[in-house]
C-alpha cells in the first residue's frame, strides 16, 4: 500500500460541496482516506481573483502507482469541468487536485513531478499539510513540513473555514 498526500481546492460553485463530492469519488476510485485536514479558505495564488479558494489536504492509502493515480485524479477533475486543453496558467476552477507526496519517493515523469515542485512556496499547502504531517521530511530538502512552513515567504493568508 502506498501512502499519498494530496491537496484539493477550488473557488467556483459550491466549494464545500465540491470538496465533499471529490472526497467521495477519491475514496471510491483511488483509495482509503486515512486523514483529512480542516478546510481552509485561501487567497488565490499566482493570479488575481475576487473569489477565494477552499483547500484541504488528505492522506490516502492506495494500491495505485503514481501514473495510475495521476490518471484517476485527472478524471475526477474532468467531472468538475477541467479539460486537458485548458491553459496551464493558474485560474479559477471548481476543483484542482495535486499530488504532494507519494511515500517518500522522488518521481520525475513526463507530466508528473513528486514531491510537488512548489509545495514549499505555498501557505495554502503547508498550513493544512502541517496539520496532518508536521514531522514529515521532504525527501529533497531534508526538512520537515513545519520547517518548510516556517521558512515560507508566501504572504497570502490561509484561515480555517468555520462550519
Amino acid at each position: 500500500m502506498n501512502s499519498v498526500y494530496i491537496i484539493l481546492g477550488g473557488n467556483l460553485g459550491d466549494k464545500r460541496k465540491n470538496l465533499e463530492i471529490a472526497l467521495q469519488v477519491i475514496s471510491q476510485k483511488i483509495g482509503k482516506i486515512q486523514r483529512q485536514s480542516l478546510i481552509y479558505e485561501t487567497e488565490p495564488w499566482g493570479f488575481e481573483d475576487s473569489k477565494n479558494f477552499f483547500n484541504q489536504v488528505i492522506e490516502i492509502d492506495t494500491s495505485l502507482n503514481p501514473s495510475e493515480l495521476l490518471e484517476r485524479i485527472k478524471k475526477i477533475e474532468e467531472r468538475f469541468g477541467r479539460s486537458e486543453n485548458q491553459s496551464p496558467k493558474y485560474q479559477s476552477r471548481q476543483m484542482d487536485i495535486d499530488i504532494l507526496f507519494f511515500n517518500d519517493e522522488i518521481i520525475k515523469l513526463p507530466g508528473l513531478v513528486i514531491p510537488h515542485p512548489r509545495l514549499h512556496e505555498r501557505n495554502f499547502v503547508l498550513v493544512p499539510l502541517s496539520e496532518l504531517a508536521a514531522d514529515l521530511v521532504h525527501p529533497i530538502f531534508n526538512q520537515t513540513i513545519l520547517q518548510l512552513k516556517a521558512a515560507c515567504k508566501d504572504k497570502k493568508w490561509t484561515k480555517p473555514v468555520t462550519r
